[in-house]
Formats: structure tokens, C-alpha cells, sequence
């Protein structure tokens, strides 16, 4: 094992045993930092698959953080409180508006890039700004987290141990698409995107399934904030939540 390996599980063995050790230094101040840290970090590993390995620089990837905290918050404003019908619908959010807004992003390059993200997601947040059923710009509380028919998400150390499984998933899945020939295309385009199109490979289609992908995980994170803070607002998504996630 290298030791970029045995870093990696002594972090995740150190996050998993988190809990017992805040718990008998009795600082439960730390378990909250801790999870937002966790929920964060999916975030930034959403967005370090598009922008370390494919060289897209998105300051607007913070909107699919909003889209799945109001993908929990909206159902449960109507009193839909079932996680299953939460989680797929921030899926299904997300990537719709990662593959329509990337449709158009990714036919951009540089700061262009950089500017069409960031208008695409300030006109989300600006849209639910404008939502006054919703809370407007300030924010809605969620009564009661997702419901699940094995987990309580209303115990700290439950959310907390699920939000690290979803970070190891989410660090799992990006090792093995990076590692892929899916992957390599991605990175390759990143370095000479004329180049890899010259011998053949369609970049367009590969940077926006890339694209979509971390628009998911990042809608994932999202959901598992709402259910942490029981509470959403557009800042949630605004650019410099995105200048932060960079």
C-alpha cells in the first residue's frame, strides 16, 4: 500500500471514530463542525472532478448545493417528509440542470466558462429569491429531516455516519473514473481538447457526462446540509459559496 493509500484510511478510520472521541471529551460543538466539514468535503470532491481532472473552472457549481437543500426543504414545506422521494428528486434535479446548463457551458472555454456558470446559478438563486411561498431570501425551516425506514437522521451520529459514507462513495467513485478510460478522455481533453478530438474521441460528450456527474454528488451534498441545518436559503447557493468550494 502507497502512501497516498494508507493516508487515506487513516482519515476515514480517524472520521469514523470522531463521535467516541467527541463524546468523551464531551464537546458536541465539535460533532457539528465536523459533519458541516464532511458535507463540504463531497462538495469540493464533486467539484474537483471537473475542475482538477477536466479543467473546468465552475463558479457556479455551489447552485446544486441550493438545489438539493430546496429538494428536501419544498417536499417537506408540503409535508413529504420521505427521504427515498427527497433523494430522487435532488438526483433528478441535478442533473437536469447540470446537463441543460452544461449543454451550453461546455461550448465555452476560459473565463468565458467561468462567467456563464456563475450567471447560470445566480439566476437560480436570484429565481428563489424572488419565491416568497418558499421563504424568498429568508430561507425556509425544515420541521422534521428525511425519513428513512432503517436510519434516524434526527440523531447527530446517524446523519453524521451517513454523510461519511457518502463522502467515501463519492472519493470511490471519482478514484475510479479518473483511474478509467472515460476518465483519461476527461483529463485529456483538459490538456489538449483539439488534440484528443483529432484522434477520434467525441470530448463534447465526455466532458458533459463528467459534468453531470459532479452536478450529482454536489445535489447530494446539498440534501445532506438541509437535513443538517433543518434549514435552507439562497445563500446557500450564491457564487461565493462556489468561490469557497474552489
Amino acid at each position: 500500500m502507497d502512501l497516498k493509500n494508507k493516508v487515506m484510511v487513516v482519515s476515514i478510520a480517524l472520521l469514523l471514530a470522531a463521535p467516541l472521541i467527541i463524546e468523551l471529551i464531551d464537546k458536541p460543538f465539535y460533532m457539528d463542525l465536523l459533519t458541516r466539514m464532511v458535507i463540504l468535503s463531497i462538495s469540493a470532491v464533486s467539484l474537483n472532478l471537473i475542475l482538477g481532472y477536466g479543467g473546468m473552472i465552475s463558479f457556479g457549481h455551489a447552485a446544486y448545493i441550493g438545489i438539493g437543500a430546496y429538494c428536501i426543504g419544498i417536499p417537506a414545506f408540503y409535508g413529504e417528509y420521505s427521504g427515498w422521494l427527497q433523494l430522487g428528486v435532488t438526483i433528478v434535479a441535478s442533473a437536469s440542470f447540470a446537463l441543460l446548463t452544461g449543454y451550453v457551458c461546455l461550448r465555452t472555454r476560459g473565463v468565458y466558462f467561468i462567467m456563464i456558470t456563475m450567471a447560470f446559478a445566480q439566476m437560480v438563486f436570484f429565481a428563489l429569491v424572488s419565491i416568497e411561498e418558499y421563504g424568498a431570501d429568508d430561507g425556509l425551516v425544515i420541521d422534521l429531516r428525511s425519513e428513512f425506514p432503517l436510519i434516524n437522521l434526527e440523531s447527530a451520529n446517524q446523519l453524521y455516519y451517513l454523510c461519511v459514507a457518502v463522502l467515501v462513495l463519492c472519493l470511490y467513485i471519482v478514484h475510479r473514473l479518473v483511474n478509467s478510460r472515460f476518465g483519461m478522455v476527461v483529463r485529456g481533453s483538459a490538456g489538449n481538447d483539439q488534440r484528443m478530438q483529432s484522434v477520434g474521441f467525441p470530448t463534447f460528450r465526455y466532458r458533459l457526462t463528467c459534468y453531470v456527474i459532479a452536478g450529482i454528488m454536489c445535489g447530494i451534498s446539498g440534501w445532506l446540509l438541509g437535513n443538517f441545518t433543518s434549514f435552507i436559503s439562497p445563500e446557500m447557493m450564491d457564487w461565493t459559496r462556489s468561490g469557497e468550494l474552489i
